[in-house]
């Protein structure tokens, strides 16, 4: 009877419970993170490592977090130093007539139309301009096709094995990857100066435009947040990877897969407040007075 008792004890408790996502490769045991439920994630602390990878790491849809990959590619092959705008690049029709494609997001742009570089990439990265990450494929390569060779031989110099990129802007749900691939990913291209300022931008907009085009990362400057992007479709769910700055350490998080198979409002909503969730445990747990004594941080510059 006392067996029967405490085994229907048991399952209420678990009954009440929400899954709980398997965690592995976690170099710090014990750091309380609530890791989403669904989809996957990878997290680090610089200067401490792996704080886990949850999930199923099989390659999923990226969506738009693609465009981190296409910055950094278009970063290693015209570099730009923080204050310089860069060279010019002209508008050309395809890049115009996508402006008002009413199934993706786009920036509206011209024809003909002379843009500088920096400005292009801020277009692509805080707003989430498709239309202007191909146009940036194509002034780079010529076709978008063969940007996209060195999008994937850039992965697999950083040892991305479970990416493939098949498109310049993440439109296409046969580009995917992994959250441990994408957290690579981050940790280089956040090493670029002007790829930071620009992932820092709460907005930015066209030349002789008068509006503002608002960052789809609403996580900037909550919990440190400094960057860096988010994506979402129907298939791909909602997926962010964000950086955060916290007792001068360098936070790295990537979340994909949330609410896949809704709509790509609901998706990315999910993710952003799952990001919410994760930056806001990380801070807290980096600014635990107990936190530097047990592991023996010690504060870093930056």
């Amino acid at each position: 009877m006392r067996r029967s008792f405490v085994l229907l004890l048991l399952a209420s408790i678990l009954s009440g419970c929400g899954a709980v996502p398997s965690v592995s490769g976690a170099a710090v045991p014990g750091v309380p993170l609530p890791w989403p439920a669904e989809g996957q994630s990878a997290v680090e602390v610089e200067g401490v490592g792996s704080l886990g990878v949850s999930g199923d790491p099989h390659p999923v849809p990226i969506a738009s977090v693609t465009k981190v990959m296409t910055a950094y590619v278009i970063l290693r092959r015209h570099p730009l130093r923080p204050g310089d705008d860069g060279p010019l690049v002209t508008v050309d029709r395809t890049a115009a007539d996508e402006s008002y494609a009413p199934v993706e997001s786009t920036v509206p742009v011209r024809e003909g139309r002379r843009i500088r570089l920096r400005r292009l990439l801020e277009l692509m990265m805080v707003p989430s301009g498709n239309n202007v990450a191909r146009l940036l494929a194509r002034w780079d390569s010529g076709t978008q096709e063969r940007f996209v060779e060195r999008m994937n031989a850039t992965a697999s110099r950083l040892r991305m094995a479970g990416t493939t990129y098949t498109g310049a802007s993440g439109n296409e749900d046969s580009t995917v990857s992994t959250a441990a691939d994408q957290l690579k990913l981050a940790r280089e291209a956040m090493r670029d100066p002007v790829l930071r300022e620009v992932v820092a931008q709460a907005a930015t907009a066209v030349p002789g435009d008068a509006r503002r085009l608002p960052n789809t990362n609403t996580l900037l400057n909550k919990h440190g947040v400094i960057g860096i992007k988010t994506g979402s479709g129907t298939a791909a769910g909602g997926n962010l990877m964000w950086a955060s700055r916290v007792r001068g350490r360098l936070v790295l998080g990537v979340i994909l897969g949330q609410a896949a198979g809704t709509d790509p409002a609901t998706a990315k909503a999910a993710a952003l407040e799952a990001g919410d969730r994760m930056s806001a445990a990380v801070e807290r747990w980096l600014l635990d007075p107990r936190t530097s004594h047990e592991n023996g941080l010690r504060r870093t510059g930056g």
